[in-house]
């Protein structure tokens, strides 16, 4: 596999001009000139067979091809600007203030905090769980993990994983006579959510909206609507991420397959000038290496 791997030269111009949207960028950046960047895009493009960009004048936009080689290439730059972050710095010391939802930081930084503290023995950690944009901009939080839209201005922001939406229940909730086989038995059951419009999407996509008996319960955060699923109270719409351990483990179940996106997904972000410490890297690569 690795005797097909295209040089470095090109998959640096083409994921600095792809996240820049622009060759013009992507040169300044590199410190070349904007032809040289074009040139290596050519250059990888005829190695891989396939069209990256759509070009204009101002602005490049990706091809679906493109868009499918980028999050890798992506992650394989930032994994390799990490190792070169623990070979200068071998031993990660000091404080390290994280912020985190607390659908994220209950059903799964609590569940696998132990391993990043075993990791990083000097790292001494606080995590606020909380969801609160204030805090994005706050002197006193080194990163954030944030469920939302990606967009926060002066900030460096990360793609950790991008949902899926789905009923889980208990276990308990899939025996007997009033157990969930079909869409229909959600009809006079507890339906659980943070915003009954992800429901309702739900609920559309299953063609499954016009139920009679249909019960919403906006219960002001998603983890307490998972909690009560878990202890049988009703059904949960969980996303994939957060539920993944309790699907594996049991604790919940998925009655349906059918799924629709989230509207929102999960980012890392930070200050610019914290983005690339060593602190802060170490806990992106705990994050990239263990969030499937």
């Amino acid at each position: 596999m690795r005797n097909r791997l295209p040089p470095l030269n090109p998959l640096r111009a083409f994921e600095a001009a792809a996240r820049r949207s622009s060759v013009a960028g992507a040169a300044q950046e590199l410190h070349v000139t904007a032809s040289a960047v074009s040139h290596q895009i050519r250059i990888l493009e005829e190695s891989l067979g396939v069209t990256l960009f759509v070009r204009s004048k101002a602005r490049v936009k990706l091809t679906r091809e493109g868009e499918a080689l980028l999050q890798p290439v992506k992650n394989a730059f930032d994994m390799i600007a990490n190792a070169v972050v623990k070979l200068d710095s071998p031993e990660m010391a000091g404080d390290l203030v994280v912020s985190t939802p607390l659908l994220f930081t209950s059903r799964w930084m609590a569940r696998h905090i132990g391993e990043f503290l075993d990791q990083y023995p000097a790292i001494n950690l606080k995590v606020i769980p909380s969801n609160d944009d204030r805090e994005v901009y706050s002197p006193d939080v080194d990163v954030c993990v944030r469920y939302g839209e990606g967009r926060w201005r002066d900030r460096h922001v990360t793609l950790i994983t991008h949902p899926a939406l789905f009923p889980v229940v208990s276990p308990a909730l899939m025996n007997g006579p009033n157990a969930i086989r079909k869409t229909e038995d959600l009809a006079g059951k507890a339906l659980f959510c943070e915003h009954s419009g992800s429901w309702m999407r739900w609920l559309a996509h299953a063609s499954a909206d016009k139920l009679e008996g249909i019960r919403i319960l906006e219960i002001g955060n998603a983890h307490i609507g998972i909690e009560a699923a878990i202890h049988g109270q009703g059904v949960a719409l969980g996303d994939s991420f957060s539920v993944r351990d309790d699907l594996m483990d049991g604790t919940l179940i998925r009655p349906f397959n059918i799924t629709v996106p989230s509207r929102h997904a999960y980012y890392l972000v930070s200050r610019q000038e914290l983005s690339d410490t060593p602190l802060v890297s170490a806990f992106a690569m705990w994050l990239s290496e263990n969030v499937e």
